[in-house]
């Protein structure tokens, strides 16, 4: 039996002493808890878990190993931090105008709330516990709050989808993670960033770009010695048409390591395994020694656990060597290398077999793994799927091992949270690459890169869809190639996951995918329309916008030749998309040449096809670009 097939098994094992032997079966209808983030204490060995869909913070006393209370909030809570002293529990909750919960956590009560943006996470408290930081993911910004006052003092802004942030040595450098790229989809160089905030000046000091791939940011750590930081990331392949999976032809996983003095990558390295993916990372965290890297691995199912030290040597080797060695460099910016701009002569991020020997990957026990928290030499994984925790033992004598515990029953999953389950699964996909949320992170959203699907002949890359609405707005894909999104689903199985799956699969995904609701607007003011919105809703019929973005949905659901074709797309008709939640989808067109909406109404549209907008002001510009994106 092989290590993958190995592996396999040990998960369903594992997973079935957890459902027959710890969990109970709870009365259909009710509510899930969905781990999604953790942080310890390590004095009181005790974790706090962020229960998303229980709207409630559990307190699980690791001694015992069961959750003793649970402290209930007005909101889905997304992020944790926990003050130095214990006294204050800061728990961010995820809204429109988002707020910071302060747990007493003694008593499980509110003792204040703090303001935040849209969708606020990933909160750090400064090294003295003054100052609280708050990614606003949709905000594209993060708040510096001083808790003295309780009052924001500014926000800072990033680059895109802030989601994870961690402070630097001495408190003077924030490094945050933005999680998607924030370029034109047809350029040769298309990767997210880590932007660096210097905490005294309140300013992004520099912005760290990724490879070239690199979209779907989700976790960022410091080294305990202060000198790296660690992001982990999926490293896609766009620039080659997506005909096969074998060795992350289409998506491959990643670590990138950042000097923090330097402020700059060092390089990059593959989480994968030549045959075996290891896909869609999230959460990291290192050791207090700083001898080992964790990451979890929402896809398939795994913790990974990486010798630092060893990495960290065998890259600066590998750089040496590669300094001595004259005829082995790469042009800067050449379109397809997957190097990064730092370090054009690296080929580490094309090593699958790289960390071979110096890294683990551990089966965990749950399904869909999210945060993680380390109490000495054990790694406590939340897992958002089945109301579990993995706990891992790291032993280097004896190995690791793992134990099951559980959050508290198990209701039945219904068919629309399988479906949710299955679409972040990527035991699925051959080799287990990818799942469908690899390219349609955030919800089955975008991951803001072309791809070269063969639905429509092969040369042609197109933008990634968001599926909101999906089923609501036929035909499917850009082109319309597919009848409807039920099509769409099945025949992603078969050319993109390159699996054959049972119809009861792809039924539950759809289930999923109808079940999604539209985020509100960053646009939106108290949640209407602006004043320079409400004049863009008046150009929007001027302009004859409405025409084609017609109804509730914005869309008539037809095909048009508007003349933005070039290449094997020239003269061809694409489909009128729905303009709801459109400000989450950059960039724009077929093939993402529009980074703003002014771009599509402006120099994208020299012929008024798309829209009658080229008599307008600039002011009139601005107006309409506004309404559209607070739909």
């Amino acid at each position: 039996m092989n290590k993958h097939c190995m592996r396999k098994l040990t998960a369903w094992i594992c997973m079935f002493l957890t459902l027959a032997g710890i969990a109970t079966v709870a009365k259909a209808g009710e509510s899930y808890l969905s781990p999604s983030a953790l942080v310890a204490d390590n004095q009181t060995k005790t974790l706090y878990i962020a229960q998303a869909t229980a709207k409630q913070v559990a307190v699980f006393d690791i001694a015992a190993g069961k959750v003793t209370r649970t402290y209930s909030l007005p909101g889905k809570p997304s992020g944790l931090a926990l003050a130095a002293d214990r006294s204050r529990l800061y728990v961010t909750c995820a809204s429109t105008k988002g707020r910071v919960h302060v747990v007493n956590p003694r008593t499980g009560r509110v003792s204040y709330t703090l303001p935040a943006g849209h969708t606020p996470m990933a909160p750090v408290l400064s090294s003295n516990g003054k100052i609280l930081y708050v990614c606003n993911r949709f905000d594209n910004n993060v708040s510096v709050i001083d808790l003295a006052s309780r009052k924001e003092l500014t926000r800072i802004p990033v680059q895109r989808e802030p989601v994870a942030a961690a402070l630097g040595p001495n408190g003077r450098f924030l490094f945050v993670a933005n999680h998607l790229p924030i370029s034109p989809a047809n350029i040769g160089l298309i990767a997210a960033t880590v932007s660096v905030i210097n905490t005294e000046t309140k300013k992004v000091v520099t912005t760290i770009e990724l490879p070239n791939g690199s979209t779907a940011l989700q976790g960022i750590c410091i080294s305990p010695d202060g000198r790296y930081a660690y992001a982990t990331h999926i490293l896609a392949r766009y620039t080659v048409p997506t005909t096969q999976l074998e060795r992350g032809w289409m998506n491959t996983n990643a670590l990138s390591i950042i000097d923090v003095g330097k402020k700059e990558l060092i390089d990059t390295v593959l989480l994968d395994d030549v045959d075996d993916g290891a896909a869609n990372p999230w959460a990291v965290g290192c050791t207090s020694d700083g001898k080992y890297i964790c990451v979890t691995h929402a896809g398939t199912d795994e913790l990974c656990i990486i010798d630092a030290p060893a990495m960290m040597n065998k890259i600066r080797k590998y750089h040496a060597d590669q300094r001595n060695a004259q005829n082995r460099t790469i042009g800067q910016g050449d379109y397809g290398s997957y190097g990064s701009s730092s370090t054009p002569s690296s080929n580490i991020p094309n090593e699958l077999s790289f960390l071979y020997g110096i890294r683990q990957r551990i089966k965990l026990c749950g399904k869909g793994p999210r945060a993680l928290a380390i109490v000495g030499s054990s790694v406590y994984v939340a897992e958002y799927f089945t109301d579990s925790i993995t706990k891992v033992d790291i032993n280097k004598t004896t190995g690791t091992k793992t134990t099951a515990l559980a959050l508290g029953s198990t209701p039945k999953m219904s068919i629309r949270r399988r479906g949710e389950m299955l679409f972040h699964d990527a035991s699925l996909c051959f080799q287990s690459w990818q799942s469908c949320a690899s390219c349609h992170p955030g919800g089955a959203r975008v991951d803001a890169l072309n791809w070269d699907l063969l639905n429509d002949g092969i040369g042609n890359p197109k933008n990634t869809k968001s599926l909101l609405l999906s089923h609501r707005t036929p035909p499917a894909m850009l082109t319309g190639v597919r009848k409807n999104a039920e099509m769409a689903v099945r025949a992603g199985f078969r050319h993109i996951l390159f699996a054959v799956r049972p119809e009861q699969e792809t039924v539950s995904i759809d289930k999923y995918l109808k079940s999604l609701r539209p985020v509100p607007s960053p646009y939106l003011v108290n949640g209407r329309l602006s004043a320079s919105a409400r004049r863009g809703r008046r150009i929007f019929s001027k302009a004859r916008c409405a025409s084609c973005h017609k109804g509730a949905l914005h869309t008539d659901l037809r095909q048009y030749n508007l003349g933005i074709g070039d290449g094997l797309d020239k003269d061809r008709e694409f489909d009128t998309p729905t303009l709801v939640e459109i400000w989450r989808t950059a960039p724009y067109l077929y093939d993402g040449r529009a980074v703003t909406i002014e771009e599509v109404l402006t120099k994208y549209n020299p012929d008024d096809e798309h829209g009658q907008t080229s008599s307008l002001s600039d002011k009139e510009i601005t107006d309409l670009a506004n309404f559209v994106l607070s739909q």
